[in-house]
Formats: C-alpha cells, sequence, structure tokens
C-alpha cells in the first residue's frame, strides 16, 4: 500500500518482512529447503542481475536474477552470511552475503546472471527489486560493522534470520540501525540554494545535507546544517519525502526550507560553492540542460527530487 504519493527509489521494498518468525530456526529451516523459496546474491555489495528484454529482444533494463534458496545455502555456507528478507505472497526471500576477490558470475554462478554496481544498476531497475536490494544491502553493511560486540569486544553470533547479533560472552544483543540524514532545500524569494563539495564531478550542485546528531529534531538539524554549511537561518521547515540509502545505511529525510535571506556563503569545510537558482533555471539543471555545463544528481537521488517538486510547484 502507498502511504506517500512520493516515492523514492530504494523505497516500497514489496515483502512482508514476516518479522514475527524471524527467530523461529525451524521455520528458516524449512524455507531454506522448500524448492520454491528464492534468495538474492550479493558480491562485495553487489546484487546479481540480469536484463529485462522488450519485444525485439533489446536489454530495457535490469531486474534481479533469484537463486534457488539452498543454493544461496551452499555459498553462504552457514548462517552467518545469510537474510531472512521476507515473503512475497506464500514464497519465502533470502539474501546470501558473498565476499572475495572472484566473481561469482564467472564461477559457481555462471550462466545466471552479472554482479553490478546497485547505485547503476537501480536507475533502470523495477522500483519493487530496487527496494529490496536496498534492504539486503544495508544489512549486510551493518553486519560487517558489527561483527564484535561493542559492549565487551567478543564475536558476536547472527540471530533471528540475520536481523540480531548477540555476544556469546555477554549476552548483549545488537539490532540494525539507521542513520538519519536531513537534507533539504533552502528558497527564498523565488529561488533555491544549492552547493557543491570538491569531491563531487566537476559542475554537479545539490542539495544540502549532514546527519542529525543526538538531542536534535529532524527540523532543528535542517536549520543546523543550513547555517553551519551556508550561514543561512531557516524560518519554516516542511517535509517533503525520505528515502533508505543503502550506503551503508542511512535514511534521508527530505524538507524544503524558508530562510531569512540570500546572503549565503560556503564554509569551505563540507562546501566550496553555493548557488542561487531559479525554477526555470533549476528545471534546466535536473535536465542536464543548464548552459553553463551544470547539473544536478541523477533522478534515483532525492536531491534530485527535493528540486525537481520545487521547481514544478
Amino acid at each position: 500500500m502507498a502511504l506517500s504519493i512520493i516515492t523514492n527509489t530504494f523505497a516500497g521494498n514489496p515483502l512482508n518482512r514476516d518479522s514475527e518468525r524471524r527467530g523461529d530456526e525451524a521455520f528458516i529451516a524449512e524455507k531454506l529447503a522448500d524448492s520454491e523459496s528464492l534468495a538474492v546474491a550479493l558480491w562485495n555489495g553487489k546484487p546479481l542481475v540480469e536484463d529485462i528484454l522488450d519485444a525485439d529482444g533489446k536489454p530495457k533494463g535490469v531486474q534481479i536474477a533469484y537463486l534457488r534458496a539452498d543454493m544461496a545455502q551452499d555459498l553462504a555456507g552457514g548462517n552467518e552470511k545469510l537474510l531472512y528478507l521476507g515473503l512475497w505472497k506464500d514464497i519465502a526471500v533470502f539474501a546470501v552475503d558473498i565476499e572475495g576477490p572472484a566473481d561469482p558470475a564467472e564461477g559457481p554462478l555462471q550462466g545466471l546472471g552479472r554482479f553490478e554496481e546497485l547505485r547503476g544498476a537501480a536507475a533502470t531497475m523495477p522500483p519493487a527489486d530496487a527496494g529490496i536490494l536496498a534492504t539486503a544491502k544495508s544489512m549486510f553493511e551493518w553486519r560487517r560493522r558489527h561483527r564484535w560486540c561493542s559492549a565487551c569486544g567478543q564475536k558476536t553470533e547472527v540471530a533471528d534470520g540475520g536481523w540480531k547479533r548477540v555476544c556469546p560472552a555477554c549476552d548483549a544483543e545488537h539490532f540494525p540501525r539507521t542513520d538519519p540524514v536531513a537534507i533539504m532545500l533552502a528558497v527564498h524569494d523565488g529561488k533555491c540554494l544549492l552547493g557543491r563539495q570538491a569531491a563531487w564531478p566537476p559542475g554537479m550542485f545539490s542539495a544540502l545535507a549532514g546527519f542529525i546528531e543526538p538531542g536534535e529534531t529532524i527540523e532543528e538539524a535542517c536549520a543546523r546544517e543550513l547555517e553551519e554549511e551556508a550561514g543561512l537561518k531557516a524560518t519554516a521547515v516542511r517535509y517533503h519525502s525520505s528515502q533508505p540509502w543503502p550506503w551503508p545505511s542511512s535514511l534521508m529525510i527530505g524538507m524544503i526550507a524558508d530562510v531569512a535571506s540570500d546572503e549565503a556563503a560556503p564554509d569551505q569545510t563540507e562546501l566550496e560553492a553555493v548557488r542561487w537558482f531559479t525554477k526555470e533555471e533549476a528545471l534546466r539543471l535536473i535536465k542536464g540542460e543548464f548552459e553553463e555545463g551544470l547539473f544536478a544528481p541523477p533522478a534515483l537521488a532525492i536531491a534530485h527530487q527535493l528540486i525537481k517538486a520545487w521547481a514544478e510547484g
């Protein structure tokens, strides 16, 4: 069920997460052995995909290349690298995390698909597939960063179908984390402010953003980031939409913020430049038609959708 008219890329995972049965080891084992069960594979964070063909047999995008769950279990070599994603109707869906230098598509998975970077593949992928893969990628990134107990330093073990880690030494339980990020489009007098970081491709401008700190509301984080990065005072903040962002595991919270003036200056730490754009200029920017060779992030990024929503009114 769509809860918002705005669904950003990586949102809209269609699976029933079936969280109440994650801890049922017998159920997980049964579903792994079920010939109907499916799995998605990620190798070093890259998903296994295959082409979507048009009526003439020409590629028009990519989709998940599903494996049998028992094949994924063999590749995993145990539960540590498996994740129970949930149910598609009555079919169980798992994910397997494969690491190492050797491309499995040239080995045990030869002929079943190819591994591609999710950031690029998502642009031509069905939204539901992108949502499923974002969940798996975020979870595996969390697992990689939480192999050791933050309470006592001992190695942790997987539990609850991959959704929890437990410490056998001190009994501490560790759950997946999501880092909230405020990303905002500052607007004033019919113009919006965009900035750029030195590490970005030449000509790219985007919305300002920053991690929300402990003891801070979303609106307060938005106001703080605008003042820190561009010297602007926020006077009102409106929520737009949110986006899961699996690099490694963030939740982008998009806002449009009214500011008191257009006297902006980059902090030269986070941003090397800022610039105001009219609605007409912003539309050309997201279309890649700006005469100075400037451009915005691609459509899969929430920054693009913030600019588009404001420029189109």
